[in-house]
């Protein structure tokens, strides 16, 4: 795995997270650019210790590669499931509501 130092890098690739990223409303859209923006600005140290992101592992999930799947808040409404694969943060979905991110 690469150094946690290194700049964290977006995957935004996965349908399920395109469905929903694609649905949002004009306002909720705006803040969740903003919010991929600053993890790109982030390095992985930054990002894991990030208060404003809210990043918690959901324990009952893992990844394809095997990793943790976590949970991130990029607006007050919208969390986003990922994992990190590399340098890669990879997103799985998004959700307008906030518990159906920790239901299995």
């Amino acid at each position: 795995m690469p150094a946690s130092g290194s700049r964290v890098r977006l995957d935004l690739n996965s349908p399920a997270f395109q469905e929903v990223f694609f649905q949002l409303e004009t306002s909720e859209l705006k803040q969740v650019v903003a919010a991929l923006n600053r993890l790109r600005e982030l390095d992985w140290n930054t990002l894991y210790r990030h208060k404003g992101f809210h990043w918690e592992a959901i324990e009952h999930l893992t990844a394809p590669n095997g990793a943790k799947v976590y949970s991130l808040r990029l607006s007050q409404r919208i969390r986003a499931l990922a994992y990190r694969d590399g340098d890669f943060l990879r997103l799985i979905s998004l959700h307008s509501d906030y518990d159906s991110a920790y239901q299995p």
